[in-house]
């Protein structure tokens, strides 16, 4: 079975309650077998446009990335996310 990830790039937009949504989406992560193989630290743009800030957590499965991303414990999280820090964010199927 393939693994899913979650890339993530993110813009903080207010430091002081951005460690709301990292507690809150480490939790929800875990309850759904994820693992942070990514978490800020140093990046370098070799092409096109960045963000500060790289996240990339791996699932047992792509199906497993979905179902955190859409369970009501993540949402919860994400509407954290979307009010303190703009981001992109994919879920992909890989190796």
């Amino acid at each position: 079975m393939k693994k899913g990830y979650w890339m993530v790039r993110i813009d903080v937009t207010d430091p002081e309650h951005f460690p709301e949504y990292m507690a809150a989406s480490t939790a929800a992560v875990a309850a759904f077998g994820g693992r942070f193989l990514v978490r800020g630290g140093q990046a370098q743009v070799a092409e096109g446009a960045s963000r500060r800030r790289h996240v990339i957590i791996e699932f047992d499965s792509y199906a497993q990335a979905q179902a955190c991303y859409t369970s009501a414990e993540y949402q919860q999280a994400a509407a954290l996310r979307q009010r303190y820090a703009g981001t992109d964010f994919v879920i992909v199927e890989g190796n």
